[in-house]
């Protein structure tokens, strides 16, 4: 029987693409996660600097259907981690590597996603009991790290965020990510603006296709 912190990870691993939200106007939040749904997106994480952030998420975990995947990101000490995970987080994704956040998601159950750019630092990630290594940021880096970085540590999972895009999703998941973490490419701040959340929709549905057919799924 597998743990719920284990089937979150492999739920994360399924849906292949993590929504990053970093909306500065959550009355659209709401709009906006269903917009990504219709267009095939199931893991959003909210981060800490959207206004409100904790009880946005106490709101969301009641009310998502039960399929969707519900987490905390930008989450930088523990007792942040105990907050977001009381309000109903499912994984808690950090920008930075902290082995005290980790113990705390860990203790409570929750999948934790520690941030990391190294090698060293991805490693001993893991060695602490990360669920899936965060690469961040990834702009700098490139589908091809994750291809030399998983030669010697094929065991990591691994997940790229920032310099993810629409089009080289797949490339990523070439490369041996298990999911990626994408926000602005995904998440158009002026339709988002204008109201106009078919664009947000078109964007998950590319996105998602991208990440299939890297997978080899029709």
């Amino acid at each position: 029987m597998i743990s719920q912190r284990e089937a979150v990870t492999a739920a994360i691993e399924t849906a292949g693409v993590v929504a990053v939200i970093r909306m500065q106007d959550p009355d659209r939040l709401r709009a906006v996660i269903d917009a990504l749904a219709d267009g095939g997106v199931r893991a959003i994480e909210v981060t800490m600097t959207v206004p409100g952030a904790i009880d946005l998420i106490y709101g969301l975990s009641s009310t998502l259907s039960g399929d969707f995947l519900l987490g905390a990101g930008t989450v930088l000490d523990s007792q942040t981690a105990t907050r977001v995970i009381d309000a109903g987080a499912s994984f808690v994704v950090s920008p930075v590597l902290k082995p005290a956040i980790i113990d705390v998601c860990h203790r409570n159950g929750v999948a934790a996603l520690p941030g990391c750019f190294s090698p060293t630092e991805i490693l001993t990630a893991w060695e602490s009991g990360a669920d899936i290594v965060k690469v961040f940021p990834a702009t700098a880096l490139g589908p091809s790290f994750f291809t030399d970085v998983r030669g010697p540590l094929p065991q990591v999972k691994l997940m790229p965020t920032g310099g993810v895009t629409l089009d080289n999703a797949g490339d990523w998941i070439r490369a041996g990510a298990v999911a990626v973490g994408v926000g602005t490419a995904l998440l158009d701040r002026a339709a988002i603006a204008a109201g106009n959340y078919d664009v947000l929709r078109a964007n998950a549905a590319r996105i998602t296709a991208g990440v299939r057919a890297a997978r080899g799924i029709p």
